[in-house]
């Protein structure tokens, strides 16, 4: 007995090893040790707790006391800002815990018992949010809950805002995680396995979207007043961040009246989400193990009749299914393009609201300004977060692929390129505008601001190419070169007033005919003379570029 417990324990240890470190996904590593790379994302995480403890720094040496409604505003932003990490991490991990036809190929005729691998899953998935949290509030968790005392406590009563801080901040990590687990398994114990299969990435996209949109427009509602307005209690029935906010101070001993209703729905949030992620854990390995192994994850096609029109040459097809299924299937490709559309869409819809006005035109013959700005902004972070994920590969089989089946010039791999991107990046956000637009306002400025966005959309499309001599998700690249350009979004944060600026002026221009056919000129030149460029480039050169290398520099010591 003692023998096979102690079998049990080693098994544990190592699965657990093992499932902690696909978070990483290794083949995005710059070395071989994807522990060493947990620990620099841990080292990110501690580094924007530095930055966080900041305000505290310096409330403790020159602001003196903190009122009640500043305190909350800081208590809830810390709470929010946890939470929405912890779920992002447990998305980004999104079929840890449940069954893997891999595991269960590899893992199934070996002597371990089930109960041991799925608590090796559930550990591991649960673990990875709360290091992240940890890592995040390791000096905020110092600093912040001197703040945070109740009034008029004494020294003992003072203390309990340490211990208090941080078993809320592990709720909140342990009520993200609950939560994804809950909705997955739903999802999955609901449809048919095919189906949520097909589905999933769709499913997984969506919900990183709603963390991040509801992250940057959750309303501000850290006062009394607010909490106990009865126009706010339905909202904040779905607001999950106040509940622990009434959670913490409730064991810090600062629980306010305002505050008593929301501690209920946090606990039983807390027990409800724990139930679904149990339940549907369980019964996702009872009903699925089987199926896992004997179905296939997706079948074949039964259709007899092509539904693709055939408009473009077979490569172009080839190019824009490849791109089509890379974006859709591979989980690190859908991550980085559902953050990207999420985050900067959710900055630009709360920029307009909150210093453009909002979205109600007050003149009816044009586009209000902060519709203008968030399809702006959403045609840009559409095709340029396409690029991003073009360079990263979804294999080392497609390299070997399409190097050894190149028999084209490399300007007809572009125009295949260009093609699938403008049907992949420049389609979809423009068919969404142009439905919006029909339905909410007139016709002439609809059909102008769409004529103008596609033409913005070709330029682009262009400028991207110019950088990119390489065929989407299959050239191989240089370590460190495949992380999200932070540049870029710094950028795109300072010039969010240059954008509202650019949005007035086109709102303005819409009204005089002339003044904007002569603005889409302009943007249709500039997008053929990049087109120009683009094509006299790929006709210089007949081979295409599938690897990233260093250039070879010699550095003279001048010795003599």
């Amino acid at each position: 007995m003692h023998s096979e417990w102690s079998q049990a324990k080693i098994q544990f240890r190592i699965l657990y090893r093992v499932f902690l470190l696909r978070v990483v996904d290794l083949e995005l590593l710059s070395d071989s040790d994807p522990t060493r790379r947990i620990g620099q994302f841990l080292t990110t995480f501690a580094s924007v707790s530095i930055l966080l403890i900041l305000p505290a720094l310096v409330y403790l040496f020159f602001g003196g006391g903190m009122l009640m409604t500043v305190r909350w505003m800081y208590e809830h932003f810390l709470i929010e800002t946890t939470m929405t990490v912890a779920s992002l991490i447990a998305l980004l991990n999104w079929d840890a815990a449940f069954p893997d036809k891999r595991d269960m190929l590899i893992l199934g005729p070996s002597p371990i018992r089930r109960g041991t691998l799925l608590t090796a899953k559930v550990v591991a998935f649960l673990v990875a949010p709360c290091l992240a949290a940890v890592a995040m509030n390791i000096f905020v968790g110092i600093f912040w809950p001197i703040f945070f005392r109740s009034n008029n406590a004494g020294l003992l009563d003072a203390l309990r805002a340490w211990p208090a801080y941080w078993v809320t901040i592990l709720l909140v990590s342990a009520f993200s995680a609950f939560t994804v687990l809950a909705f997955q398994g739903i999802a999955s114990n609901l449809m048919p396995r095919q189906l949520f299969l097909r589905l999933s990435p769709f499913l997984q996209a969506a919900v990183l979207s709603l963390f991040v949109s509801v992250y940057f427009l959750e309303p501000s509602l850290e006062s009394p007043q607010a909490l106990t307005s009865p126009q706010n209690q339905r909202l904040l029935e779905f607001l999950p961040s106040y509940w622990f906010l009434a959670i913490f101070n409730q064991l810090n001993g600062s629980v306010h009246p305002a505050l008593a209703p929301l501690e209920r729905k946090g606990w039983i949030g807390i027990a409800v989400a724990g139930f679904g992620a149990c339940a549907a854990l369980l019964l996702s390995y009872v009903r699925v193990m089987r199926a896992l192994v004997e179905q296939p994850d997706i079948p074949p096609s039964a259709r007899s009749i092509p539904w693709w029109p055939r408009l473009a040459s077979p490569l172009t097809q080839a190019i824009t299914f490849f791109s089509l299924r890379t974006s859709l299937r591979s989980r690190r490709h859908r991550m980085i393009l559902g953050f990207y559309l999420g985050l900067g869409v959710s900055c630009a819809v709360g920029y307009a609201n909150r210093f453009l006005g909002g979205f109600h035109s007050v003149d009816r013959t044009t586009v209000s300004v902060s519709f203008l700005l968030v399809s702006i902004v959403t045609t840009i972070l559409t095709i340029f977060s396409l690029r991003v994920v073009a360079a990263l590969p979804i294999s080392l089989s497609a390299n070997w692929i399409m190097r050894t089946t190149q028999i084209r010039p490399a300007r007809d791999y572009q125009k295949a390129i260009r093609i699938s991107w403008l049907v992949l990046g420049l389609a979809p956000p423009l068919l969404l505008m142009a439905a919006i637009l029909v339905a909410a306002y007139p016709w002439a400025p609809a059909f102008g601001h769409i004529l103008l966005m596609l033409s913005l959309g070709f330029l682009l499309v262009e400028l991207c190419l110019f950088t990119f001599p390489k065929v989407p998700f299959s050239s191989s690249y240089l370590s460190g070169k495949a992380q999200i350009d932070f540049v870029f979004w710094v950028c795109l944060m300072l010039i969010f007033r240059l954008l509202a600026d650019g949005a007035g002026i086109e709102s303005r221009m819409l009204r005089h005919v002339r003044s904007f056919t002569g603005l889409i000129l302009v943007v249709a030149i500039a997008a053929i003379v990049t087109r120009y460029l683009n094509e006299s480039r790929a006709s210089s050169t007949d081979d295409l570029l599938f690897e990233d290398e260093d250039s070879s520099e010699l550095t003279s010591l001048r010795l003599k």
